[in-house]
């Protein structure tokens, strides 16, 4: 009986020695590929997380530099920030921060910069949204109407449509254009939530233009529709 058992677990050995011998390298390669990712995936992890913490603290200062008022150093974070972190969230935030101080300060091209960079940079189409916006804006207010529209080209997250058009609304009426203003006031009037305030605003707009929205969402009403 032990004889046969020994045969049978010599037999075994042959058999793994010689799948082994086999299939050895590639096992061993593939075991090397996978701890490899898991080391790098890690790594990333941790990369990503050393990224945001300090991208954190400079946004601190940013914010700190603000409220101070410092314009010299806004500059030098804000580009200290967009040097090393641009592909963080705090990076965007502090686009649209600082472009808002340099309004107030009257910087207005250096607002203009900064917001394209967060509309151009950003992967967070919130972020873009916002920045596109407030752009338009800028221009809307120096009187570049056409600058204005270019910037509300395209598309834009399903939160952000109804600001979009009303926005839109704005420039057409400033060039006289009151067929396609009427138009986007339309659209956003629609877009945007009943119980919104905003949406109150849109409706003044529309019946300065002659469109009494009230009146017409009753007989609407009546009718069913």
């Amino acid at each position: 009986m032990a004889n046969h058992l020994d045969l049978e677990e010599q037999e075994q050995l042959d058999q793994i020695k010689h799948f082994w011998k086999q299939y050895g390298n590639a096992i061993t390669w593939a075991l090397i590929v996978i701890l490899a990712g898991f080391a790098s995936w890690n790594f990333y992890n941790y990369w990503q997380r050393s990224q945001a913490t300090q991208a954190a603290a400079l946004f601190d200062e940013v914010e700190r530099s603000i409220q101070a008022g410092d314009m010299a150093k806004i500059d030098r974070v804000f580009t200290d920030m967009k040097e090393r972190f641009a592909s963080t969230s705090y990076a965007q935030q502090s686009g649209l921060l600082v472009a808002k101080q340099y309004v107030v300060a009257g910087k207005l091209d250096a607002a203009k910069s900064a917001l394209t960079w967060v509309a151009e940079k950003s992967s967070d189409a919130g972020y873009q949204s916002v920045a596109k916006l407030r752009l338009s804006g800028l221009f809307m207010e120096s009187k570049n109407y056409d600058s204005a529209l270019s910037q509300l080209s395209g598309t834009f997250p399903a939160g952000f449509e109804a600001l979009v058009a009303d926005r839109k609304g704005d420039i057409l009426m400033l060039q006289g254009n009151k067929p396609l203003a009427l138009a986007e006031y339309e659209k956003a009037y629609k877009l945007f939530d009943a119980r919104a305030e905003y949406r109150r605003l849109v409706e003044v707009k529309l019946n300065a233009l002659g469109v009494d929205v009230q009146a017409r969402d009753q007989v609407a009403t009546a009718n069913g529709k």
